[in-house]
């Protein structure tokens, strides 16, 4: 008898985008590919960031190398993933919010984070997959969701709807996509600890409020996102498409 072996969670000889990589979460993803010997390329506007997060990727051993770049410019997107070439993974992770009841929200709160969460992921998403289909490349796309795509929340009214759309895009994609062998799906995070939403929980209330709702009974750290973003990128999610992958701690279960 051959006993099966476990599919291989290494990205040795794979090119990774990283969208939203200059902190936080986006970070986070792209140590995670490194680690596991994939080439990550790091996009943010802000090249000090993405410099200082290639330099210590590759002080620890891996291989990145920063690209400036704004996602809400579709052109530009569009030239720079053809200038570089078929990746086999990508991360979409760019995202924004601007919490506010629905009542005060306003047509520029609206587009900021529309244009952002919904637009350019789905044509950053595009471009990648053009050249994956072109080349050949059986590759995994995963876009950074949310638990507020499953459930709604409190003054998140467009954020919610933006990741309710990403959900969707997510299963859309997965099956336009299929035939290329080319995957797709979302991972959905709670609450993560990250210099973005610590001011959120200078609010008593809505600390208490968080931690009461997540049924492990902690924040989430952005080390919690790093092995749902190899799985889906590896040869270990190769049966894996179209699905959401929720890291909430319970949120969502009731």
């Amino acid at each position: 008898m051959t006993l099966p072996r476990t599919p291989s969670l290494r990205l040795d000889g794979r090119r990774a985008l990283v969208t939203g990589a200059g902190r936080g979460i986006g970070v986070a993803c792209a140590a995670a590919l490194a680690e596991a010997g994939a080439h990550v390329v790091l996009v943010s506007r802000t090249l000090a960031e993405i410099t200082a997060v290639a330099d210590e990727i590759r002080a620890d051993g891996g291989s990145a190398e920063p690209l400036v770049l704004d996602v809400t410019d579709t052109a530009a997107v569009r030239a720079a993933i053809a200038a570089q070439g078929p990746f086999d993974v990508l991360v979409n992770n760019a995202g924004t919010n601007r919490p506010r009841s629905f009542l005060d929200v306003t047509e520029e709160d609206y587009d900021v984070v529309t244009r952002l969460n919904e637009r350019a992921a789905f044509f950053t998403a595009q471009a990648v997959a053009h050249r994956m289909v072109q080349a050949g490349v059986r590759g995994s796309i995963i876009h950074v969701s949310s638990q507020m795509g499953h459930v709604g929340g409190s003054q998140r009214t467009v954020y919610c709807m933006t990741k309710h759309g990403i959900e969707g895009l997510t299963k859309a994609m997965a099956i336009d996509l299929a035939s290329y062998g080319v995957r797709v799906n979302s991972i959905g995070p709670t609450f993560i600890d990250t210099p973005l939403t610590r001011p959120f929980f200078e609010d008593r209330a809505f600390r208490d409020d968080v931690l009461g709702r997540i049924k492990l009974g902690r924040l989430g750290n952005v080390e919690d996102l790093m092995g749902a973003v190899l799985f889906l990128a590896s040869d270990a999610a190769a049966l894996v498409t179209g699905t959401a992958l929720v890291v909430d701690g319970g949120w969502t279960a009731e």
